[in-house]
């Protein structure tokens, strides 16, 4: 198949952002077999991961949430963000980003470049629509600008190394900051997704989590989960405790900020911000909101999610241990 940004992306439209209704009742098993809320509120609290949530999305809210997980965040540190294509209509408030990473000693934005051609596929277009999209507020490390470095996969799925950006090994922490989404091939683009192809190199590491080394196209599905899980996994057990998730559900558009103007505009109405230590448990937390909202404005991205086989994400990180779907939700507000 050809390397195009055409065969990369499939858009799909949904249209409509309205307020903010939501119901974090118990939702079903899902077709992964990650096990419900309802199930997790019988264990026992030691054997949860602590998910952390505010409904309101702004910088303060921002700030307080990483204060609860931060403890082990020291020495130079990235901050993951999808900085995304050219005029992206969903993508994170620059004005928010900007406010948060000020309180951060030490810290600046990474990215990498794409596999797919257009407007971040070298470092320089990449930098053009950086300025473009209002990322100019602090450093930008384009971490695959001179090459890669590989990162041994422990037990992989399919994969024992996955090319990063080299530039990665140059930070201590990691902050994976996540506009949580749909996404054209993954289901849902969370905290996995930013890290397990955001950090990966253009010209190599992207190409391996897509398949396309090992079998020439572009792959989807189970597979691809499974190859996303792989490269995940290699970047968590790179900063061990040093890393931490925050997902901000905000303008749920069915489509990955790498659309760009195009991306389809949101049905669901922005829910909150969730943050952990923990992969898993932020994105099965994003995952059972997103399922939970209580009345039909969910079910775009939930088809979106449900076939394009996004859910195995979660069992796929469940199985490499990457941490639990067991969580307890605790608000802030």
């Amino acid at each position: 198949m050809k390397l195009t940004r055409r065969n990369f992306i499939k858009v799909a439209g949904i249209a409509g952002l309205v307020g903010l209704t939501c119901n974090l009742t118990a939702c079903n098993e899902n077709s992964a077999g990650m096990k419900n809320i309802a199930e997790a509120d019988k264990l026992p609290p030691a054997t949860k991961a602590k998910v952390y949530f505010s409904k309101n999305i702004d910088a303060a809210h921002l700030i307080a949430l990483y204060q609860k997980i931060n403890s082990n965040i020291v020495g130079k540190v990235g901050i993951k963000v999808h900085t995304g294509e050219p005029k992206g209509p969903n993508i994170l408030p620059r004005d928010m980003v900007q406010t948060f990473q000020a309180q951060i000693p030490n810290s600046a934005i990474i990215e990498a470049n794409v596999a797919y051609g257009g407007a971040r596929s070298t470092t320089e277009r990449h930098r053009k629509t950086l300025a473009t999209n209002g990322w100019t507020f602090c450093p930008v490390d384009i971490i695959d600008e001179d090459g890669d470095i590989d990162f041994p996969v422990s037990k992989g799925f399919h994969l024992s190394k996955v090319a990063m950006g080299a530039h990665l090994n140059n930070y201590d922490s990691l902050i994976v900051l996540t506009h949580f989404k749909g996404h054209g091939m993954g289901g849902f683009g969370g905290s996995l997704k930013n890290i397990a192809i955001g950090c990966a190199s253009g010209k190599v590491g992207k190409r391996q989590v897509h398949g396309l080394e090992d079998y020439g196209e572009w792959v989807t599905g189970e597979l691809l989960m499974e190859l996303m899980a792989d490269s995940g996994k290699a970047i968590c057990d790179h900063f061990g405790k040093q890393i931490v998730f925050i997902n901000v559900l905000q303008r749920l558009s069915v489509d990955c900020d790498c659309v760009g103007a195009g991306a389809a505009a949101p049905e669901l109405p922005d829910l909150g911000i969730l943050a952990s230590t923990d992969i898993l448990a932020v994105d099965k937390a994003s995952v059972d909101m997103i399922y939970n909202f209580p009345d039909e404005r969910k079910n775009s991205l939930i088809n979106r999610i449900e076939s394009r086989g996004g859910l195995r994400q979660l069992s796929a990180m469940e199985q490499h241990q990457m941490g639990t779907s067991n969580y307890e939700l605790i608000s802030i507000d």
